[in-house]
């Protein structure tokens, strides 16, 4: 286990974050939760990739090259900046645009986003 790491549970969906390792593994509804494996190649016909662009002031996250469905059955939960280290993150909701804004003057970024179909994905 790994700080960062995001665990998903089969079973009831709850989605937990690691802050500190510990000893153990992370249970739930009586199972082990499944790792959420970082994509980063994007085969399928809509795209997860996000693509990060500087702004006057700081970034603008887009998820995928192609706007990703913002569906009630399909969407993206999440999407998170990883700035020189601190972790910048905006929650959305189907009918929302795949896009966040975050202020910050970090000089080294990436970027992460969750499907609520497909899962983790970092560019």
């Amino acid at each position: 286990m790994q700080k960062n790491q995001i665990y998903k549970c089969d079973i009831c969906g709850n989605i937990v974050e690691v802050l500190h390792v510990g000893g153990g593994t992370l249970v739930c509804c009586g199972q082990n939760m499944t790792l959420q494996n970082e994509q980063t190649a994007d085969s399928r016909t809509e795209k997860h990739v996000p693509v990060i662009e500087k702004t006057a002031g700081g970034y603008k996250v887009t998820v995928g090259s192609a706007l990703h469905p913002m569906l009630d059955a399909h969407f993206i939960e999440w999407i998170e900046l990883i700035a020189d280290g601190k972790s910048l993150r905006q929650f959305l909701k189907p009918g929302d645009d795949p896009v966040a804004f975050f202020q910050t003057e970090a000089k080294t970024v990436s970027a992460r986003e969750y499907c609520n179909v497909h899962g983790l994905w970092k560019g």
